[in-house]
């Protein structure tokens, strides 16, 4: 990561945290009120391909101890209506601005994997984990609705697990190669343009001109 990408970091996380302070007391109230305790849930996530760290994000689902693995249509019954909500408009996320402020994600970056898949994949991680991961990037705003139409399908872990890896992680890996070898200060602000405008009603989201590379 370069010093004026760490600075932007800090500073834009820091404004944000300010600026979504109301949205971000609001959404714990209403997760606390509908949901009960924990609000936030805490997921082992990889910065580096040795090193993990804790990503937050507000709770979204039914508790399950045995929970594992990236989320398909055999979770679906566990998810809130109050967390499809937030998954949709991506609020789940705002606790993330912590983690940003903390160094152990970017604005822009691919999205941290879960150990079990650097394990799995560890010479493919090697070279996508030379980009810090962040909240969001390319794979994820290009491939991330292709990638829910194809894991809401599954009906098993099992099924979740063989989609994800022999479909999802080198199509997704591709894309953030690309971003790592094209990535401008300018590229990073359009993602995070077309990231923002997900959290407004599609009736009043500004259009998207120009390419991203």
């Amino acid at each position: 990561m370069t010093f004026g990408k760490r600075l932007f970091d800090i500073l834009f996380s820091i404004y944000l945290m300010i600026f979504l302070a109301p949205v971000f007391a609001i959404v714990t109230w209403k997760v606390w009120r509908q949901t009960g305790r924990p609000i936030f849930y805490g997921s082992e996530r990889m910065r580096s391909p040795t090193e993990g760290f804790t990503l937050w994000k507000f709770r979204t689902m039914a508790e399950d101890p045995g929970d594992h693995g990236v989320t398909g249509g055999d979770k679906a019954a566990r998810i809130t209506p109050l967390g499809r909500t937030l998954r949709r408009r991506r609020l789940d996320e705002l606790p993330q601005l912590w983690n940003i402020l903390r160094g152990d994600i970017s604005f822009v970056g691919p999205r941290p994997p879960l150990r079990r898949y650097v394990e799995m994949f560890p010479d493919l991680y090697a070279d996508v984990l030379k980009s810090r991961p962040g909240v969001t990037g390319l794979a994820s705003l290009i491939y991330a609705p292709h990638e829910a139409v194809l894991l809401s399908g599954c009906r098993t872990a099992r099924q979740t697990e063989r989609v994800y890896v022999r479909h999802c992680i080198p199509r997704k890996a591709a894309l953030d190669l690309l971003y790592q070898r094209h990535r401008t200060f300018w590229m990073d602000v359009k993602l995070i343009s077309w990231t923002t405008a997900k959290f407004f009603p599609r009736r009043i989201r500004p259009r998207r001109k120009g390419r991203l590379v």
